[in-house]
């Protein structure tokens, strides 16, 4: 059974970080590229960063040189790291996995609260 189970949310202040995990289990990690999306209220579920099995890295505009992605594929694990958090970064962010030869093989974690506050 495969399981993406994010951590790391919470409440922060503007300026602040966090760090979120995603603890992926039930796939073979090194064979997915995985990315983090959010979903802010109203709005549509929008790619932030991707990290590929060979390690190449996509941000969207909006976060580059603020957030980090990175993986730990001895702990199948990856991580974002968010720095400089403004009140437009509140969402849930969610992990998705995503087999790099396979488009049936794509998981979703169930998703993290992040909440930036002013």
């Amino acid at each position: 059974q495969v399981q993406l189970a994010e951590s790391g949310g919470g409440l922060v202040q503007v300026g602040g970080s966090l760090r979120l995990s995603c603890a992926a289990s039930g796939i073979e990690f090194k064979a997915y590229t995985m990315d983090w999306y959010r979903q802010a209220p109203g709005k549509q579920r929008e790619l932030v960063a991707e990290i590929q099995s060979g390690g190449g890295t996509f941000y969207v505009d909006s976060v580059k040189g603020r957030f980090t992605i990175s993986r730990d594929n001895d702990k199948n694990t990856i991580f974002l790291q968010m720095n400089s958090l403004k009140p437009e970064d509140t969402a849930v962010y969610y992990c998705n996995a995503r087999h790099i030869t396979s488009s049936i093989q794509n998981y979703w974690g169930q998703g993290t609260q992040v909440t930036v506050s002013s």
